[in-house]
């Protein structure tokens, strides 16, 4: 569909870019010519992942382990990359957390779990990228990945879904904010792409897992799809594309709401195996990050 080096001389980072769709974006801009960095609080994850990039398609991946959710870590963060490779051109705010729970049994911990990485920690990686880009008379282009739910909402993901719709306002009011500085903000609102991380704490044992029966055209999505739109979002040529959210998901949550409604039917031991099964896959996450 692109040009070869169609990304030649960009320098992308994009957050949570160790697993799942932010490996995927990184691949594709990787494949264009960019010099990319992805960052996640795993650093052995990430330095993986950038190994094997590399060796599978050449370019230049960088790392570096963040938490995101700590401001002064961010901003050192893209300190260190402005000194050590020059300005970015481009941002992906892919980082995220999410799981379901009846809202009434969510704990203030488990809330801000959620909202502190996807929407305190997004807004940190954006502003220290936008003040230097702003300082610098620099031109760039942040792209955010949300959910549909930021037009309709979702019960059982409140959290995400509230963090989400305010990352979708973010990206309208930064665009009009920050168009005379030549920065561009878009949100790509992907529907069901399967990875590994989402399944284990949104669906677990596939449980409710009928996207593709109930989607329009009758299938998930595949990731060269969400790769291709990444990929225009970012190049040269639309440059007068800003302040838009954009679905990829086969018309899903215009048939269908795209949410978790349907989770309505669970009862009670249902959801304590639910319970159960995401803090079992948590424990494991914070096992994998101490070793």
């Amino acid at each position: 569909m692109f040009r070869d080096g169609l990304l030649q001389g960009k320098r992308i980072l994009i957050t949570g870019g160790g697993t799942g769709l932010g490996r995927e974006i990184a691949t594709k801009y990787l494949q264009l010519g960019a010099e990319v960095w992805i960052v996640g609080r795993r650093g052995g994850t990430v330095d993986a992942t950038a190994k094997e990039l590399m060796a599978r398609h050449g370019g230049t991946v960088k790392t570096h382990a963040v938490d995101i959710r700590d401001a002064q870590a961010v901003d050192a963060m893209i300190e260190r990359i402005w000194t050590e490779s020059g300005p970015l051109t481009g941002l992906v705010n892919n980082a995220a957390g999410n799981f379901i729970s009846p809202t009434k049994d969510l704990t203030p911990n488990g809330f801000n779990a959620i909202a502190n990485i996807v929407f305190h920690g997004t807004f940190y990686v954006t502003h220290a990228v936008g003040k230097r880009w702003i300082a610098g008379g620099h031109k760039g282009s942040v792209i955010s990945i949300l959910v549909t739910w930021v037009w309709n909402g979702s019960p059982y993901v409140v959290p995400s879904a509230m963090s989400k719709a305010g990352l979708h306002v973010m990206t309208k009011s930064l665009a009009v904010e920050w168009g005379k500085y030549g920065i561009r903000l878009n949100a790509i609102a992907p529907g069901q792409f399967p990875t590994e991380g989402a399944g284990k704490r949104l669906r677990p044992d596939g449980m409710a897992d009928d996207s593709a029966e109930r989607n329009p055209m009758r299938r998930v999505g595949q990731m060269p799809e969400l790769q291709n739109l990444a990929a225009f979002l970012m190049a040269d040529g639309c440059d007068w594309l800003t302040g838009e959210t954009i679905a990829v998901d086969g018309a899903g949550w215009l048939a269908h709401g795209g949410n978790f409604s349907e989770l309505d039917r669970l009862g009670e031991s249902d959801w304590e195996r639910t319970r159960a099964q995401i803090k079992a896959q948590n424990d494991k996450d914070r096992a994998g990050r101490t070793t």
